[in-house]
């Protein structure tokens, strides 16, 4: 395993425990050559899986992609790292127990939503105003007005 601060490979395991899903194997790694310790997750090989796009296009699942749109609707909210962390890996394991060799793009994204919807609400809607690519301000408005309403219940 390469250092991810200097880029030899002497790198030794000097913990291993399962991580919190139990799903994989966390590792805490030390780097012989510059002393830094670092994480690594094991997770046991899956079906590669292929998302269809709204173009009908297909590409491999990508994780960070995901991630990226979580953390994004997540910006300057009071939402921790691992938070996060764990709303993405709630959403994969969805994604994959659904045991699909394609899966819609508007698939995740609702199952993304989702979890947002019971993790923060600003979120939720940040993340829906693009993944549903609010047109105008009665949309937007008709969404909030959705959550004020589950809200009341």
């Amino acid at each position: 395993m390469k250092c991810p601060f200097c880029g030899k490979e002497n790198t030794r395991v000097i913990d291993s425990r399962p991580a919190d899903d139990c799903s994989s194997i966390r590792r805490r790694r030390q780097c012989d050559e510059c002393s830094k310790r670092f994480t690594t997750y094991e997770k046991v090989e899956t079906i590669p899986l292929v998302v269809i796009k709204k173009d009908n296009n297909r590409e491999p699942y990508d994780r960070s992609k995901i991630e990226a749109g979580v953390f994004r609707s997540c910006h300057k909210r009071p939402i921790s790292v691992d938070q996060i962390n764990a709303v993405v890996d709630e959403v994969e394991n969805i994604i994959f127990n659904l045991e699909e060799k394609e899966v819609p793009s508007y698939k995740i994204g609702e199952i993304v939503m989702d979890k947002l919807k019971n993790l923060d609400a600003v979120a939720y809607v940040r993340f829906a105003s693009v993944y549903r690519e609010f047109k105008d301000v009665n949309t937007f408005m008709n969404e909030l007005k959705k959550i004020l309403d589950h809200e009341h219940v």
